[in-house]
C-alpha cells in the first residue's frame, strides 16, 4: 500500500517562532537586518512572535481576504484534519523535536491562538498581514531583507508545475533587497520525493542574479527534508 499524506488544495499552516528558526536555520542577524516577509503564512504566529520581539514582519496569504472568523475556523479544522492524517502515518515521521503527536497538535493550537489574537486587532492586521499569493505578490521591488516560504512551494509539486515554481522564485527575488536572502523549506513533495527540477531552477536563479545554495534544517519531522534552499541577492 502506498503510504502518503493525502492533501487536496493548500492547507492552512500554523507554526510558531521556534519552529521557523529551526526549520529555516535562521541566524538572529538576519531577523534584525530589516523587514521580513512570510509567504503562505496561513494561521502561523511567526509574524506575531516577531512583532513581540521588536522586529518587522509582514505575512502574506490569499486567505487573508476572507472574513477573520472564516479564516480562524478553517485553520482550526485543518489542525484536527492534519493531525488525524499524520497519526495514520506516524511511523513515517521523525518525532524527535515534538516528542509525540499530542505535542505536535498542541503546538499548532498554540500558534493559532497567538495568530488570532494578533490578527484580530484591525490596526495590527492592516500593518502586518496582506492578502496575496505567488507568483504575483502585492509588494514593491526590493522591499524585504528576508523572504521566507515554508510548507508550500515544492511540497505541492503535484499541484503546481515547473513554470509556476520558476515564476514564484523570481517573484521572491524581485521583492528581496540586495544583500538580503530568501529561504524556502522543504524541498520534498507530499509524496516525500525530492523536487525533480531543482538543477534547472538553480540555473534560472543564477541567470536572474541570485546566488543559491542549500542549508541544513534543524527541524526533523518530514522524511528526507533535511535541507532547504537559500538564495542570496
Amino acid at each position: 500500500m502506498d503510504k502518503r499524506y493525502e492533501q487536496i488544495g493548500v492547507a492552512v499552516t500554523c507554526r510558531g517562532f521556534d519552529e521557523y528558526v529551526r526549520m529555516f536555520d535562521l541566524p538572529e542577524h538576519e531577523l534584525e537586518a530589516g523587514e521580513i516577509l512570510d509567504i503562505a503564512a496561513g494561521g502561523s504566529s511567526f509574524t506575531a512572535d516577531i512583532d513581540d520581539r521588536g522586529f518587522r514582519a509582514v505575512a502574506a496569504d490569499p486567505r487573508y481576504a476572507l472574513e477573520p472568523a472564516v479564516l480562524f475556523a478553517e485553520a482550526e479544522a485543518e489542525i484536527a484534519l492534519s493531525t488525524a492524517k499524520l497519526e495514520a502515518l506516524a511511523d513515517l515521521y521523525d518525532m524527535s523535536f515534538y516528542g509525540n503527536m499530542a505535542n505536535h497538535r498542541a503546538g499548532r493550537e498554540m500558534s493559532l491562538r497567538r495568530f488570532i489574537a494578533h490578527y484580530g486587532d484591525h490596526e495590527t492586521r492592516s500593518r502586518c498581514y496582506a492578502p496575496g499569493s505567488l507568483p504575483n505578490l502585492p509588494f514593491a521591488d526590493q522591499r524585504f531583507s528576508l523572504v521566507l516560504c515554508s510548507h508550500f512551494l515544492f511540497l505541492y509539486e503535484e499541484q503546481f508545475d515547473y513554470m509556476f515554481h520558476k515564476q514564484a522564485v523570481l517573484e521572491m527575488m524581485r521583492i528581496c533587497r540586495p544583500g538580503g536572502s530568501i529561504r524556502i523549506y522543504p524541498l520534498v513533495s507530499l509524496k516525500l520525493e525530492k523536487y525533480p527540477h531543482m538543477e534547472l531552477l538553480l540555473e534560472e536563479i543564477r541567470v536572474a542574479g541570485g546566488h543559491a545554495q542549500f542549508f541544513r534544517s534543524k527541524l526533523p519531522f518530514i522524511p528526507g527534508s533535511e535541507t532547504g534552499l537559500i538564495i542570496r541577492m
